[in-house]
């Protein structure tokens, strides 16, 4: 016969130590400063990569968001890879995707028993498993976003990889982006630019389940409309001219203006952080097109049908 467990004062205290309960009007928003931390407004620079050793360079916002480092979001984690001509880098991190995007330089990437070349303009996508080794022939600069973050935050580990390692060459976005700049009815899009799915993802047409990719243009002159969704945006700027800009704000004014904007400008090969919720819009007062490279948690959010993203000025996505 099982012996009913025993019952005392101080064991019913010991489940009731950590519990809280909250008047709904004190706890149904808890971001705010003090608490749960808004994500801020952040760039960092080319130089922080333009010089120096090989070497692994975070964009970390970790003490400001108050979570574990290094993380540029809550859910992401941003970083400069620069690697000297020979020299290679490992990219050691508990995630399940992580993104390479190729900013300027030539190499090959070790993964395992598989090996893979690469030059200025590629990305590429890489689920858990063994730690990438990234060799340098010419000196190189990468950008590397990965979701070790929201890993952390659930107290979690990768124990299987979700899709198959993916290379997306410079030579098939160019391709993909001539031929979006050749169709009439882009005009009417809110944004100029195409994105990068997998075909492991059919549903959500992202990049990976975590991660979504879009590989942008601002024409010369060009003014794109204000839009917002509830994912963080990692932004990085390609290539552009001084006179590249985008305005970030939380409300719009009656004629769909972002009201009281704070001013981001543009520098290629340097970054920022839009945070979710907040309306941005791109403007190109230079006489070049430019390029952008947004890497957001939007697979995630498309999976939990929480993205919501909206559109100003009555145009499409």
């Amino acid at each position: 016969m099982t012996q009913a467990p025993i019952h005392t004062p101080e064991l019913a205290r010991d489940w009731q130590a950590k519990a809280l309960v909250y008047d709904y009007r004190q706890a149904a928003n808890p971001v705010r400063a003090g608490l749960t931390e808004p994500v801020p407004y952040r760039q960092w620079p080319a130089s922080l990569h333009q010089a120096g050793p090989t070497r692994v360079i975070p964009l970390d916002l970790s003490a400001e968001l108050g979570c574990p480092g290094p993380a540029t979001s809550p859910a992401l984690a941003a970083h400069f890879l620069r690697l000297e001509a020979g020299e290679g880098l490992k990219a050691a991190a508990e995630a399940t995707s992580s993104l390479f995007h190729v900013l300027e330089g030539a190499g090959e990437l070790v993964w395992g028993e598989r090996r893979l070349r690469w030059q200025a303009g590629d990305l590429l996508v890489l689920p858990w498993g063994p730690t990438p080794l990234l060799q340098a022939e010419a000196t190189s600069v990468l950008y590397w976003v990965h979701d070790g973050p929201l890993l952390e935050h659930l107290g979690v580990q990768p124990s299987r990889a979700r899709f198959e390692p993916t290379h997306y060459p410079a030579a098939r976005l160019e391709q993909e982006l001539t031929t979006l700049l050749a169709d009439p009815s882009a005009a009417r899009s809110n944004r100029l630019s195409v994105l990068l799915a997998h075909a492991d993802f059919p549903a959500s047409r992202t990049v990976s389940h975590t991660l979504w990719a879009m590989l942008g243009v601002v024409p010369a002159g060009a003014v794109q409309p204000p839009h917002r969704h509830q994912s963080v945006a990692l932004d990085l700027i390609l290539d552009c001219d001084p006179g590249c800009y985008t305005l970030v704000g939380t409300e719009l004014n009656a004629d769909g203006s972002i009201r009281n904007p704070t001013r981001i400008d543009w520098e290629a090969g340097g970054a920022f952080i839009t945070p979710p919720g907040h309306w941005h819009a791109h403007a190109n007062e230079s006489g070049r097109m430019a390029r952008l490279l947004p890497i957001q948690d939007a697979g995630l959010h498309t999976y939990l049908r929480s993205l919501d993203i909206r559109f100003s000025g009555g145009l499409t996505g």
